[in-house]
């Protein structure tokens, strides 16, 4: 069976290989488009992986009797609006768009084609959908909620270390979705006595530059935002955050696999899959408008104890008791 990661390396030979129009099968079947804000090297391919497993439990085999027309913005936001019209122009049956840019993009592109999104955020505050249960439009998907989620990441930062008073919060500023994300955590530190410095990064250099930043103002912990551009960094900031010797707390448990401290959040996973079992049932008839908004039924907490003695602190029993996973 071929892993998800040599998955990415195949699908990225093939599409750099095959014309549009061989790609495009002549329209002898329905076309889905995927609207990437990242690459298809990053995680993109992997969701790609997850999107294709919800598909084909609607029935929808890729190439057989679904297509898939693929575009990258590469992390440039900007470039998001032109590629949804050039989706729209290829008269796609469904836009998948993953992330606020991409489905913020998709929404303004067409008001006929159905889109279905994933999104950390509410989508009613985000002006993507009309209600939760009834979506209305053309916009429908999963909203992991990672965003509401915060509070309880600073809580466990504060379980963690209880005597810090200054938490480090990591944006992208390029996403729609921070400036409610830092009201969202700055109104929880409040709370606990805590006072947030939030740095900015956008790019891989900025990336580099943001954990020194955090030292120099003296953060005793750090909560990542939630942006898809941080997935694609996932080894960078686990190794940043490690050689900072600061407690850091992300969303996604592949952060963890990877080396890092800890993690709470829904799995990204199955919210991709959902997307993709939206799009096969939009295929199959489903008007966006009546598919009501997805939610994570279970958020997981994941602790690495070896991450831990490497920045030298040590988890209370509260947390290990609670934890859904430990990396010992």
């Amino acid at each position: 069976m071929i892993g998800r990661r040599d998955f990415i390396t195949l699908l990225s030979g093939m599409l750099g290989g095959w014309p549009l129009a061989a790609r495009a099968q002549q329209r002898t079947m329905p076309l889905i488009g995927f609207l990437g804000a990242s690459s298809l090297q990053s995680t993109a391919g992997l969701a790609l992986l997850d999107i294709k497993r919800g598909l084909a439990e609607t029935g929808f085999v890729e190439d057989h009797n679904v297509a898939i027309e693929y575009r990258f913005a590469d992390d440039h936001y900007d470039r998001l609006p032109a590629l949804a019209a050039e989706l729209v122009q290829r008269r796609v049956d469904v836009i998948a768009a993953p992330g606020p840019p991409a489905a913020l993009a998709a929404k303004a592109a067409t008001t006929t084609i159905p889109v279905v999104f994933m999104i950390p955020s509410d989508p009613v505050e985000l002006g993507l959908v009309a209600s939760i249960n009834r979506p209305g439009g053309n916009l429908t998907g999963f909203a992991y909620l990672n965003e509401e989620v915060a509070p309880k990441r600073l809580g466990l930062l504060h379980e963690l270390m209880p005597a810090a008073r200054s938490v480090g919060f990591l944006v992208n500023p390029a996403s729609p979705a921070t400036a409610a994300q830092v009201k969202e955590l700055q109104g929880a530190a409040e709370t606990l006595g805590m006072r947030v410095t939030v740095v900015n990064a956008s790019s891989a250099l900025e990336l580099e530059e943001a954990f020194p930043a955090f030292v120099r103002e003296r953060v005793e912990a750090i909560q990542m935002g939630i942006d898809g551009f941080f997935g694609n960094h996932i080894d960078q900031l686990v190794a940043l955050a490690t050689r900072s010797k600061i407690p850091m707390i992300y969303p996604w448990r592949e952060f963890t696999e990877a080396g890092g401290l800890m993690n709470y959040g829904a799995s990204i996973p199955e919210a991709f899959h959902q997307v993709g079992v939206y799009a096969g049932q939009i295929l199959k008839g489903a008007k966006p408008a009546d598919l009501p908004i997805q939610r994570p039924t279970k958020l997981q907490l994941m602790l690495n104890v070896k991450a831990a003695k490497a920045i030298g602190i040590e988890f209370p029993t509260s947390l290990l008791a609670r934890a859904d996973e430990v990396i010992e």
